[in-house]
């Protein structure tokens, strides 16, 4: 029985030692894109935490980077040392390194370079709101769509949408009914306010002597 125990606590100290070196060498926290992410994640999954990445551009991606850079797809993102971590970020400034189809880039032909480009995080933002400035500076019909705090993309706006004081919908019965409450209680329901009811017709006077 003494042999049986010592052999079962021989073969579990390797494999403790094993999920220890594991767990040292991989991160918690992994910094890519200026976004913080999970180090258990996949690289699919990683690059899907990224504001500009989707579910589409996150598969190509990891295609391109284990084509090119022998990265497996079910890699964890945190098991990567910094020079792998450096091609990572590279494919993601520059997705067509990995022969990712134009359509699927979120800025194509731009203004200033005239380049099919790619922006993720902060640089999406800022672009974005460079892009709306510029729309209003120009004048364009956009631009004064979001200058006045208007849908942009051609919604309706009857019963949505309203960023003045808010006004409901009232309907011919509640009309008539807020004017009933507010005529006089003397008279008739439905006459003017202006009006005022009949007085009754004097007696004769002989049937005042009597």
């Amino acid at each position: 029985m003494a042999k049986e125990d010592a052999n079962k606590e021989n073969k579990e100290q390797p494999k403790e030692q094993h999920q220890e070196k594991k767990a040292a060498s991989t991160s918690s926290i992994v910094r890519i894109a200026g976004r913080d992410i999970d180090g258990e994640l996949d690289i699919p999954s990683a690059l899907r935490e990224i504001k500009g990445i989707g579910y589409n551009l996150s598969h190509a991606l990891s295609l391109g980077i284990r084509d090119t850079f022998g990265i497996p797809l079910n890699t964890t993102i945190g098991s990567l040392d910094e020079a792998k971590m450096l091609q990572v970020e590279s494919m993601i400034k520059d997705p067509r390194k990995a022969n990712i189809p134009i359509f699927i880039l979120n800025r194509r032909k731009d203004r200033e370079s005239g380049e099919d480009l790619h922006l993720v995080g902060t640089d999406l933002i800022v672009k974005n709101r460079q892009d709306i400035e510029n729309d209003i500076k120009i004048q364009t019909y956009r631009g004064f769509r979001h200058r006045y705090g208007q849908k942009v993309r051609g919604q309706k706006t009857r019963s949505t949408g309203r960023t003045g004081a808010t006004v409901g919908v009232t309907k011919s019965k509640v009309e008539a009914a807020a004017k009933a409450a507010k005529a006089p209680s003397g008279g008739p329901a439905g006459a003017p306010a202006g009006e005022k009811s009949a007085a009754p017709a004097a007696a004769p006077a002989g049937e005042a002597k009597k």
